[in-house]
């Protein structure tokens, strides 16, 4: 995913102008906007829409796979070009392939002032001035606080909230813990601080992410709390509306949990539960601790305590071993499932895991089938949500004009995640307030998106 930050300020600033490309998932984001906080405090910079417009780029990275990767790099080659026909005088890259290749990044890319890892990225001002060594990767990751300056960017009243950094998971096929390191949680009392600052900002809906947010507050040495004790301590933040979980683990939902989940009040009944598969074989050669009957039961839990459960997940296909009639159990168990929105990637191997050097690798060709075999079958398992919902009256959180047409502007209902992940509710233009949660008539379906209308002109 690609984001910039915000609206830019009217050319008339003060500050340097920059630029900011963020690649990569939501944890990247926060990244990108506590990076921003440095930037902008005291006017010193100043957001611009257009790359031609700026002094500074900053270009934070992913390398999660190497789809990412080449995005990351292409990305680079691209604005490093600002240096040589724009006003551009300083690159900067950072984030997650600075972490894991820094040094041939380094080497490979002489267009490029300044490399920021993990854990440097407080030092992104220095590095914009020009300050200290090209080549800063120290290796530990660092983890923000309510303290740290930061420059939220969602629209329409949301914010991410990062609790945790890292993972202690060994699934084969994840590089997250090589690059992001061990799970380390945030005490509740930072989380519940920046929640209030939010709040106060105009923020009504906290996305809570981490890598296995499920197991926040449980690592040795961490703050010795758990997901359900800072579940309390935040829906009792005034201005708070929304509380939305992204990032559990499957086996990490525990009883508190889902009784918690099936509470009403803040936290919405939204679980973002990636699965990955449901073939035994294949779940024991990804390293994923269950089988699909474990899986099976918790989704029927879910269900039964969590009424309006909206569930996101994820699967990968054409994973080493993957035979047809592991494929063939999957289609079954995601019929069964019917989960509301699914993401599908074919399996890559990454360098350094596990699951690379597995035997019995997939053909590109049939994993690219299977793909599509599934992604029809997630459609229309989606689009079949979506008009259960027609005539509906629900609440949307209205967040203001549409990208595809100035009559339109845009909302989520609770079922839908930020930056259109779930797909979006459109609303006619200017109905209300950015931030504002409306009572909207479910009018339109369709495999992602939905349409509304206020529902007092029924």
């Amino acid at each position: 995913m690609t984001t910039t930050a915000g609206p830019p300020p009217p050319a008339t600033a003060p500050g340097i102008p920059l630029y900011l490309v963020s690649l990569g998932c939501p944890k990247n984001r926060v990244d990108s906007e506590v990076m921003l906080g440095h930037l902008l405090q005291q006017q010193a910079y100043r957001l611009v829409a257009e790359p031609e417009a700026a002094e500074v780029i900053l270009v934070n990275t992913c390398s999660f796979l190497q789809q990412a990767i080449q995005e990351s790099i292409d990305t680079i080659l691209e604005l490093g070009e600002q240096k040589r026909t724009g006003r551009c005088r300083r690159l900067l890259v950072t984030g997650c392939l600075v972490q894991s290749h820094g040094p041939e990044l380094a080497e490979e890319l002489p267009e490029v002032d300044a490399f920021l890892g993990l854990g440097e990225l407080p030092d992104v001002l220095a590095a914009a001035r020009g300050e200290g060594p090209r080549l800063r990767r120290a290796g530990e990751v660092f983890l923000y606080d309510s303290l740290t300056p930061r420059h939220a960017s969602l629209r329409g009243g949301a914010a991410y909230v990062k609790v945790a950094e890292g993972c202690n998971r060994r699934c084969s096929f994840c590089r997250i813990p090589a690059i992001r390191g061990p799970q380390q949680s945030r005490p509740v009392a930072s989380i519940v601080d920046e929640a209030s600052r939010l709040a106060a900002q105009g923020v009504v809906e906290l996305n809570l992410i981490a890598q296995d947010l499920s197991a926040y507050g449980r690592e040795a040495g961490g703050p010795g709390t758990t997901l359900v004790a800072l579940l309390r301590h935040l829906e009792e933040v005034p201005g708070i509306r929304w509380i939305r979980l992204l990032y559990l683990y499957p086996q990490g939902i525990d009883g508190a949990l889902l009784e918690r989940l099936g509470g009403g009040g803040k936290l919405l009944p939204y679980v973002d539960l990636p699965l990955q598969h449901a073939a035994d074989s294949v779940l024991r050669r990804m390293r994923r601790g269950h089988g699909a009957s474990r899986l099976r039961t918790l989704v029927e839990r879910l269900r039964t305590k969590v009424p309006d459960l909206s569930l996101r997940t994820t699967f990968i296909v054409g994973f080493p071993g993957e035979t047809e009639a592991d494929f063939a159990e999957l289609l079954s168990f995601v019929a069964d499932l019917a989960p509301q929105r699914t993401a599908i990637f074919r399996f890559s191997p990454e360098p350094g895991t596990e699951a690379a050097g597995l035997p019995d690798q997939v053909s590109p060709r049939i994993a690219a089938g299977r793909y599509r075999r599934l992604s029809g079958l997630t459609q229309k398992l989606s689009l079949a949500a979506n008009r259960r919902l027609l005539g509906r009256t629900l609440p949307v959180l209205v967040e203001g004009p549409s990208v595809e047409s100035e009559l339109l502007w845009e909302g989520r209902t609770a079922g839908q995640g930020p930056e259109g992940m779930d797909g979006v509710t459109y609303l006619p233009s200017g109905i209300a307030r950015p931030g504002t949660l409306l009572q909207a008539r479910i009018t339109e379906a369709h495999p992602f998106d939905l349409t509304a209308e206020p529902a007092d002109q029924d």
